[in-house]
């Protein structure tokens, strides 16, 4: 399936050592002629980081999508009811909101982005980014791999031996895995 004309919501969770590696997926995604719709965190809109400063995430995310980045849970609530997106990716998709969106918890705007979009029974995918997902991520991950409509990017171990609980998504299959989720179909092999 192409991803041209697709609508696309893209949310990124707090795993801040990722965005350089996802700020050029997202415009991967916008060159393939997709329509990107950010969605941030408030840790996301608002933290400074080593690895970057809010602001310049915020700026780039507009720049290349040409919308306002939804940073609030009023402003993603309305994703589902108006039937705004196609798809939904979490990239970066941090342990703590894997959890969230495990459990049904809808107190950040990317969790309510991800419920709203689901009321659709379309599909979300899920780009892991955790220091635990071996450990107390590990059952999350495991409850959404059987749960309809929700598809991962390929993942594995990202440095098994400083972190050995560590896992992180292959980001440079982020577009392969969306234009499979579109279809249905979870890319594989999963673990890589």
């Amino acid at each position: 399936m192409e991803l041209e004309g697709k609508h696309i919501g893209f949310a990124m969770t707090g795993s801040f050592c990722t965005f350089a590696k996802i700020m050029p997926i997202m415009r991967e995604l916008a060159d393939a002629g997709a329509f990107i719709h950010p969605i941030m965190s408030r840790n996301v809109y608002e933290t400074d980081t080593r690895f970057g400063k809010a602001a310049d995430f915020i700026e780039a995310a507009e720049a290349i999508s040409g919308n306002n980045v939804i940073h609030t849970i009023p402003e993603a609530e309305p994703i589902g009811p108006k039937k705004l997106l196609d798809l939904m990716i979490v990239a970066p998709c941090t342990g703590c909101s894997l959890a969230k969106i495990a459990n049904g918890v809808t107190d950040t705007p990317v969790c309510m982005a991800v419920k709203s979009h689901l009321r659709n029974a379309r599909p979300v995918l899920l780009a892991v980014s955790t220091n635990d997902g071996l450990g107390t991520s590990a059952k999350n991950i495991g409850e959404l791999l059987n749960y309809k409509n929700f598809y991962f990017v390929p993942f594995g171990q990202d440095d098994y031996v400083k972190k050995p609980n560590s896992l992180v998504a292959d980001m440079e299959q982020i577009a392969k895995a969306a234009e499979y989720a579109l279809d249905g179909r979870q890319l594989q092999p999963i673990l890589c």
